[in-house]
């Protein structure tokens, strides 16, 4: 008897849905997709005004509660009696407390003295006097109640702020230049597209429901000012051998636990084509995107599996329907992108660069620095990506005065090398996914580094965030903590942090390296930083980054 040998080849297996509307069409994958199809999300702002700010917290349906609130920037908080222990292990709904976080919007960080003045009397009596300047320059408030709302949205709004697609399945917050049309290094001026996006397309609907987030930022400065490596899409300054001034366009960046730099399209773009061309990216994203499982949804993902160049025809073909001019690359700046101190503007006058630790400030302080503003005569200020804020259009004679009554109101115009380059996400306080303890937490490490090193020579960026999601930019700090809960020598579950050393978003671009292995308890992070900073004044070069020294040193001199 002859036994066949031959093997039968298994059917392929059918490719599953990924919620890509132009290839899956739009059937909703998944409860969240569900509910964004039900109505325009927006919707949800008349009943807060007409019905839950009359009933209380208990008449929200969970379906407005998460995800619809988002859309109008509002998140509930994570309830005070819950330890790292429980996060992750008990459900949304029972973590979340009858207090909410909202984020006012401020694309392109542009802030008036009368705005400013707004926000803290909104922080000071509906918000405990929280108020946090973000690195998406928002600036985020905390413990309000549905009752208060209603005079809340009546209060932004009568200086002409809100706080809509604040959060979501849409575009975010603008990020721009603080100093566009104004810094004497600027190649181009990004207001007028920034200006347009918001008059032209952020109102439409039809962005209202992508898959996930999607991030921008848009400037001309010669310092590339809005970290366009981790966004969605970013344009950054660049002069055409033959077209002059203009931008080159990013797609795909972002962080959390998936991390991914920006490509470059390869392509230049001129000012008036900045906003057709970001309304082609997230319409692409809009239709590409998968939507099946919130986890792969952002943008980055797409990009990373079609690859550049696929992603730019696509957009050309499809959306555009006309070929980019191809453009040269521009050189990374690899300096700092803040702008703390004094700088030049182009009309002879100054700006003045100062920082609120961590940007954590309170409704008193912005009522404040607003008083300190319209003193001096300041019309402009501006909030950035890096929590800081900016006074504009300053006479030389007012500088030194201006300087010492902000330093009055708490911020810091002269800040340390620690005090400068430290970033915090909200953590456990009030975030639902925290495992630590992180903004307080800077807030001591900073006193005690200036304290026990002093300042240091060359930039030692730290950042801790509560969770793996990186809104401090973990992966990409000289020093970063990434929040856990750990078991400390007696077998106890408390608040610590995985540690990623050298990482950078401009020239040696990469997300760090993490020493097998190894956690830092929370309340070992001063003396973790300390050690690791003496090791490194200790063995560096001359001339070498604190970056360079890591990617060369010993495990143990890590550790």
């Amino acid at each position: 008897m002859t036994v066949s040998t031959t093997t039968r080849k298994r059917p392929a297996r059918a490719r599953k849905p990924e919620g890509q509307w132009k290839i899956d069409g739009t059937a909703p994958l998944n409860h969240v997709e569900e509910v964004k199809q039900e109505e325009d999300v927006l919707a949800v702002k008349q009943r807060i005004i007409d019905i839950y700010s009359k009933q209380g917290f208990d008449s929200i349906p969970a379906d407005d509660i998460a995800p619809r609130f988002k859309w109008l920037g509002i998140y509930t908080q994570r309830r005070q009696d819950l330890g790292t222990e429980l996060t992750g292990q008990i459900p949304d709904s029972e973590m979340q407390d009858k207090y909410f976080m909202m984020r006012v919007r401020f694309d392109g960080g542009l802030v008036t003295p009368e705005k400013l003045r707004a926000v803290g009397e909104v922080s000071r009596d509906y918000a405990r006097s929280t108020a946090d300047f973000t690195d998406r320059q928002n600036i985020q408030l905390h413990w309000l109640r549905i009752e208060d709302f209603p005079a809340i949205f009546e209060k932004l709004e009568s200086v002409g702020l809100n706080s809509e697609l604040g959060c979501g399945d849409v575009p975010r917050i603008i990020l721009g230049s603080p100093v566009a049309g104004v810094a004497a290094e600027e190649i181009i001026d990004a207001t007028p597209a920034i200006e347009e996006i918001q008059r032209r397309y952020l109102p439409d609907p039809e962005l209202h429901n992508l898959p996930r987030k999607f991030k921008s930022a848009i400037s001309g400065h010669s310092r590339q000012d809005v970290t366009h490596e981790i966004q969605d899409v970013s344009f950054i300054g660049s002069v055409h051998p033959e077209h002059g001034p203009g931008f080159e366009c990013y797609v795909g960046g972002g962080l959390s636990t998936n991390p991914m730099l920006a490509q470059s399209l390869g392509a230049w773009i001129p000012l008036d084509e900045v906003p057709e061309v970001w309304a082609a990216v997230a319409k692409a994203y809009r239709d590409y995107g998968y939507r099946r499982l919130r986890n792969r949804a952002r943008l980055k993902f797409l990009v990373a599996e079609w690859g550049v160049e696929k992603f730019r025809e696509v957009l050309e073909d499809e959306y555009l329907e006309r070929k980019l001019i191809d453009g040269p690359r521009q050189p990374i700046n690899p300096g700092y992108r803040d702008h703390i101190g004094i700088h030049p503007q182009k009309d002879g006058r100054f700006y003045l660069g100062v920082k609120p630790t961590v940007g954590h400030t309170t409704g008193e302080q912005l009522i404040a620095i607003a008083e300190v503003a319209e003193q001096f005569g300041v019309s402009r200020i501006r909030t950035t990506a890096e929590k800081e804020l900016l006074f504009l259009d300053i006479e030389r004679e007012n500088l030194a005065p201006l300087a010492a009554a902000l330093d009055e109101t708490g911020l810091y115009s002269k800040p340390s090398e620690w005090r400068r380059n430290i970033m915090s996400c909200t953590g456990l306080e009030f975030c639902k996914l925290a495992h630590t303890t992180t903004k307080s937490r800077a807030v001591e490490l900073v006193d005690e580094l200036e304290e026990r090193i002093g300042d240091i020579d060359v930039p030692v960026r730290i950042a801790l965030n509560g969770c793996p999601n990186s809104c401090a930019r973990t992966q990409v700090a000289d020093i970063g903590f990434k929040g856990q809960t750990v078991t400390d020598a007696d077998g106890n579950r408390v608040e610590g942090f995985q540690v990623h050393l050298g990482g950078s978003m401009n020239l040696g671009a990469n997300f760090g390296r993490k020493v097998k292995g190894h956690k830092v308890l929370a309340d070992e992070v001063g003396d973790y930083v300390t050690r690791v900073v003496e090791k490194f004044r200790d063995q560096r070069l001359d001339g070498e980054t604190f970056q360079e020294w890591v990617q060369r040193a010993d495990e143990e001199d890590l550790k």
